[in-house]
């Protein structure tokens, strides 16, 4: 019929709204380090959500990508081409860990996609295709008396309770029970019905705080990240955090780029851990992308630490962050004693041979009373030392007893 478009079988039509799609193609060239536009047919329509895997012809080339967005037109200026396929209508990247992955790499000098292979896990279309769970009930607001021994902790707690921005480094006291500290943060913001997430140098400290956050939020409510789950394990928490089923997320250096829903606190334990530093391109440091997180979505930030590192000390001489410390007379209550030997006349007086012995006699003391309180002791020597035994002169054989085998001396 004249004035009616007609199509050929197997023909593909542009969807009727949104019909252009803007990818990032996983090539891992710095100039092509944009997205690229390509059409969407009608029946890739529904699909083709942004943050999907899509499949594209690059190049002449079959190759992966995520669907950033769809907009009305394009600029390219010639006719595009269309998807190939949508892997998984599955939104796998959010919008908000999309800016923060742009972000880490521009600020690192990378690309989209070096950071978007850390960010985004691989897929498993078994465990995609089932349901997460439901979301837990809010938990109670915990109490607020563990941070009481540090002057500006409970304002700490009561910032994030009432949703306030807080962006705090926290040195914590000698034999502080710092998952104890940290599962309260975690718990005050999951009580507004906010995220947390919080990343550990190592299993064993994430081991730690899973267990504090589990008795104050709950198993159900609590979800672990690390580098140790099998990938069908990893991709079904990711996908529970992904989908909202999970408020608290705790992990190892990849969990930096969880995307967490309504994002209320983001922390990170002992930031001077080499293992904070991804060792793969482009080489981000967990602190610097949770700095940038916390300033992209206004969420509250925590760093803390035994110690505090020279850019935690930047972040307070900026302004940027305010420090939370114990006054100087609590850390002098619970610090370890510290004496050290030749420093006062009378220990010369009393142990004329403390400076020439390999155990002076005020060591030794403070190791048999530690020793009589069943507590362990530690000696740590400058050098080896030596023990006189008895041995051949010509072989060097030891000698020893026949009836014991025993050195003799």
């Amino acid at each position: 019929m004249a004035g009616k478009a007609t199509t050929r079988r197997g023909e593909q039509v542009p969807a009727a709204s949104l019909p252009v799609a803007r990818v990032c193609v996983d090539v891992p060239l710095a100039h092509l380090d944009r997205p690229f536009d390509y059409q969407v047919s009608t029946e890739q329509d529904e699909a083709a959500v942004p943050g999907c895997r899509v499949r594209v012809r690059f190049a002449g080339q079959l190759v992966d990508g995520y669907l950033l967005e769809r907009v009305e037109s394009s600029e390219y200026g010639r006719k595009l081409t269309f998807l190939d396929r949508v892997i998984s209508p599955e939104p796998v990247l959010s919008p908000e860990v999309a800016e923060l992955a742009r972000a880490v790499a521009d600020r690192y000098a990378g690309s989209l996609i070096d950071v978007l292979r850390m960010a985004v896990p691989p897929r498993h279309a078994r465990v995609e295709a089932k349901p997460s769970p439901e979301p837990p009930p809010t938990p109670e607001s915990p109490s607020a008396e563990g941070w009481a021994r540090y002057p500006f902790g409970p304002n700490l707690l009561d910032a994030l309770r009432s949703g306030r921005l807080a962006r705090a480094v926290w040195q914590a006291l000698p034999a502080e029970d710092w998952p104890a500290r940290l599962a309260e943060a975690v718990a005050t913001v999951a009580s507004t019905g906010k995220g947390a997430l919080v990343v550990v140098p190592d299993h064993r400290d994430l081991e730690r705080l899973r267990q504090a956050c589990v008795a104050l939020v709950g198993e159900a409510g609590v979800v672990a990240l690390s580098a140790d789950l099998g990938p069908s394990e990893r991709y079904k928490r990711w996908l529970a955090v992904r989908r909202g089923a999970v408020r608290v997320v705790l992990g190892t250096r990849g969990a930096s780029f969880a995307p967490v829903h309504d994002l209320g606190l983001v922390a990170v334990w002992d930031d001077g851990d080499d293992l904070h530093a991804e060792p793969r391109m482009p080489y981000p440091n967990v602190r610097d992308v949770l700095v940038q997180r916390s300033h992209l979505t206004g969420a509250s930030l925590l760093v803390g630490g035994f110690a505090r590192t020279a850019e935690a000390q930047l972040l307070v001489d900026s302004g940027w962050a305010h420090e939370v410390v114990a006054a100087r007379e609590t850390l002098r209550a619970v610090a370890p004693r510290v004496a050290a030997v030749g420093d006062h006349e009378w220990q010369e007086v009393k142990d004329a041979a403390a400076r020439s012995a390999r155990l002076p006699s005020i060591a030794f003391d403070a190791a048999r009373a530690a020793l009589s309180a069943d507590t362990p002791v530690l000696i740590q020597v400058p050098r080896r030392g030596y023990v006189p035994a008895l041995a051949c002169g010509q072989c060097r054989t030891p000698a020893r007893c026949r009836r014991c085998a025993g050195p003799l001396a």
